[in-house]
């Protein structure tokens, strides 16, 4: 038996179906969801971790002690599984960078919570982030401060940022170090709280100033006391002062310099203090550019350094890192002779470890090296970009993994105790902030976890339409009432807005334009003018003509003379003779005879 096809009919779409798949299936807000893992994987990092230098010299090592090669086998893949384990143990995997800075990031710090980054640039401004506002999207500082603007003009003075760093007792006070004499205590938002006084420069006797009289190079927060601060100046002097006294520091720390020809000064180029987490004395240690290392009691007196090595560096090379370990017993510096050295603070003489270590501070002298929050590694960056993770009994490297993509120098590092991140500030104008999803908790983890914003399409330029040439801007409206046509700044539209207190423009590019008085802007009814507005009718009229109008009165009716109108003796004017008058008919008047 024969089978035909059979075609089964379908009922076809109606519109209303077709129309229903392009309508919302709800109504109201739609909240997007994070995709978290696929953020996470976007910002892990794909370097490795070691330098392919340091990998071939480990191999050849094990080589050389191992003949048979099951062994080397064995040996290789162990040190693969202590890479993975070194891997987890410090927050390198993951990182997310920050390109809010126009130059080199010189500095960096974050506040105890670990909510809020502060970086500093030679592009002299600092910028100010808070993680809880940033989305994968929108990574940028929420506010821009220059520290050392005093007014907003075209002539006003700006200086590189040289130091920042929250109180660590106090997230609300910030210390700015910029190039100038005098720092800065500014609040979480970049207003200024106290301003230090700048001292007499005129002064020999540096106990005698109440301020530093120079360049202050660097800063930092008194470990217990939240009011405390020090400040290290090119004058050869450390300067505690207390945040409520902005006229004058509360101590004067003299270095004298021993080396000839230098006067007794030097640049102070670091300082830090520090006190131990179990009972102990605080120490006071700062380096200068004559290549000394000092230390002093924290608590005091300060008139003499507890000690000091004199060449612990070499002379006129500049030191710009310093850090102490949380018990208070290991001192490290990065010189600029390619050293880095560790000191023991009880036996305060010779380094325990020496490493040769290229340095950066010849062209940035904010090169540092800092301590881990536990003090058991300490972290550096390197002239070719890369971050250096160093053991604290022999220096050598633990972990080195590179930043920057194409060997830009590493200027700054901090490793964050709270949020366990790591914070680096590069002369590419970029900061990097590494992290582990497993061992970091907060801070930069806190904005993968949220959505991308969704952009409108008016916020990208490149897909709008100006339509001020085309004639269709309501800036372009002609007035008729003479106020003025074509197209306006946005800031005219009211007379206050982009002016200081004095009238100029706070925009130093914009020229000031004189304010406009009410006859310039409109022409009232010249009746109604000189009816309600009192002498209106003196701007036309000519003075000599108005005063000759009361002459005659004047000298009928004098005023202030009609006491001696009656004794006022009559004028009497000389007679002239005959030939006088007929010289002064016909217009020649006789020529005076020269005296002799």
């Amino acid at each position: 038996m024969k089978k035909d096809n059979v075609s089964i009919a379908q009922p076809e779409p109606d519109d209303d179906d077709l129309r229903r798949n392009f309508l919302p299936t709800s109504f109201g807000k739609q909240s997007t969801k994070a995709n978290v893992e696929a953020q996470l994987n976007q910002s892990k990092r794909t370097a490795s971790d070691l330098k392919a230098e340091e990998a071939t010299s480990k191999a050849s090592d094990h080589d050389s002690n191992r003949d048979d090669d099951d062994e080397v086998k064995d040996e290789d893949e162990s040190e693969s599984e202590e890479d993975e384990e070194e891997e987890e143990e410090f927050p390198t995997s993951h990182e997310i960078v920050l390109k809010t800075h126009e130059r080199a990031v010189t500095t960096a710090t974050l506040d105890p919570s670990g909510s809020r980054l502060v970086t500093g640039s030679t592009d002299c401004t600092i910028k100010l982030h808070d993680f809880a506002s940033m989305t994968p999207t929108t990574l940028r500082a929420f506010r821009s401060v220059d520290p050392t603007a005093v007014k907003s003009s075209a002539a006003s003075e700006t200086h590189p940022v040289h130091h920042v760093e929250f109180n660590p007792l106090s997230a609300g006070h910030l210390l700015v170090v910029s190039a100038t004499p005098q720092a800065k205590i500014l609040d979480r938002d970049g207003e200024t709280i106290t301003e230090f006084v700048k001292g007499d420069m005129y002064l020999r006797d540096m106990h005698n100033t109440k301020g530093h009289v120079s360049e202050i190079t660097t800063g930092t927060w008194h470990p217990v006391d939240r009011n405390i601060c020090v400040t290290a100046g090119t004058d050869s002097t450390l300067r505690i002062w207390d945040v409520n006294n902005k006229r004058s520091q509360k101590e004067v720390i003299v270095h004298k310099s021993r080396v000839p020809g230098s006067g007794g000064r030097s640049r102070m180029t670091a300082v830090k203090w520090a006190s131990p987490l179990q009972v102990g004395n605080s120490v006071l240690v700062a380096t200068a550019l004559d290549g000394s290392l000092v230390m002093w009691s924290g608590n005091g007196p300060f008139t003499r350094p507890a000690a000091e090595i004199r060449e612990a560096h070499v002379r006129d090379t500049w030191t710009g890192g310093l850090d102490i370990s949380s018990d208070g017993r290991l001192v490290v510096t990065r010189g600029g002779d390619d050293t880095i050295k560790t000191w023991d603070t009880r036996k305060f003489k010779h380094p325990i470890t020496t490493i040769s270590h290229p340095s950066t501070s010849n062209q940035y002298p904010t090169s540092n090296i800092r301590f881990s929050p536990t003090s058991s590694s300490i972290l550096t960056g390197s002239a070719t970009g890369h971050l250096h993770i160093l053991n604290p009994a022999t220096l050598a490297p633990e972990h080195i993994t590179p930043i920057t993509s194409h060997g830009s120098p590493l200027i700054t590092v901090l490793w964050h105790p709270k949020i366990n991140q790591i914070i680096t500030g590069a002369a590419d104008s970029s900061t990097h902030i590494l992290y582990s999803p497993t061992l970091s908790t907060r801070g930069v983890t806190q904005i993968l976890t949220k959505a991308p914003k969704r952009r409108h399409i008016d916020d990208d330029p490149s897909l709008t339409t100006d339509t001020t040439p085309l004639g269709l801007s309501g800036d372009s409206i002609v007035n008729p009432t003479g106020a003025g046509g074509g197209r306006r700044h946005p800031h005219h539209h009211h007379p206050a807005t982009g002016l200081t207190a004095s009238g100029r423009s706070r925009d130093p590019r914009r020229p000031m334009v004189p304010a406009q008085t009410p006859f310039a802007k409109t022409q009232p009814d010249e009746k109604h003018i000189r009816k309600n507005i009192p002498l209106s009718s003196m701007r036309d009229e000519d003075p000599r003509e108005a005063l000759l109008k009361y002459a005659e009165l004047a000298e009928k009716d004098p005023m202030f003379t009609r006491a001696w109108r009656e004794t006022q003796p009559k004028t009497i004017f000389a007679e002239l003779s005959e030939e006088e008058e007929e010289e002064e008919e016909e217009g020649q008047p006789e020529q005076k005879k020269v005296r002799r």
